[in-house]
C-alpha cells in the first residue's frame, strides 16, 4: 500500500496527514503521540475514528500539524485521520459519518468589531 495523504482543518488548526501500512504508531510533528498531547482525552479524540474502525494496529500515521490551540489541533487531526481511512476504504465513511467525524467543524472565533473591545462585548455605560 502507498501513502495516502488527507488534511483537517478546526479553527485556525491544520492536519497534514500520511497514513501508511504499519503497526500503529502515530507520529506528530516528528514527536510520540503521547508526547505531544500529555492529556489522554485529546489521545482518545486523536484515535477515535481508528477505534471505531478497529484499524489501530494497522496503520502507521504521520503528522504535519499548525496553528491554533491543542483542542482545535486534535480535532483537526481527527477529521484529517478520518478522510485518509476514507479514501483507503470508501465502505468506512457510513460508519465515521454517523459518529460525526466526517463532518468539518466551520465554528471559528468572530471578528473583533470597531468601537468595541472584543467581537460583542461592550464598554462599561456610564449614565453620568
Amino acid at each position: 500500500m502507498e501513502v495516502i495523504n488527507a488534511l483537517g482543518r478546526r479553527k485556525r488548526a491544520i492536519a497534514r496527514v500520511f497514513v501508511s501500512e504499519g503497526t500503529g504508531k502515530i507520529t506528530i510533528n516528528k514527536r510520540d503521540l503521547a508526547q505531544y498531547f500529555p492529556s489522554t482525552i485529546l489521545q482518545y479524540v486523536v484515535k477515535q475514528p481508528l477505534n471505531k474502525l478497529d484499524a489501530a494496529e494497522k496503520y502507521d500515521i504521520k503528522v504535519n500539524l499548525s496553528g491554533g490551540g491543542f483542542t482545535g489541533q486534535s480535532q483537526a487531526l481527527r477529521l484529517a485521520i478520518s478522510r485518509a481511512l476514507v479514501k483507503i476504504n470508501a465502505e468506512d465513511k457510513s460508519a465515521l459519518r454517523s459518529e460525526g467525524f466526517m463532518t468539518r467543524d466551520p465554528r471559528s472565533v468572530e471578528r473583533k468589531k470597531p468601537g468595541r473591545p472584543k467581537a460583542r462585548k461592550r464598554f462599561q455605560f456610564s449614565k453620568r
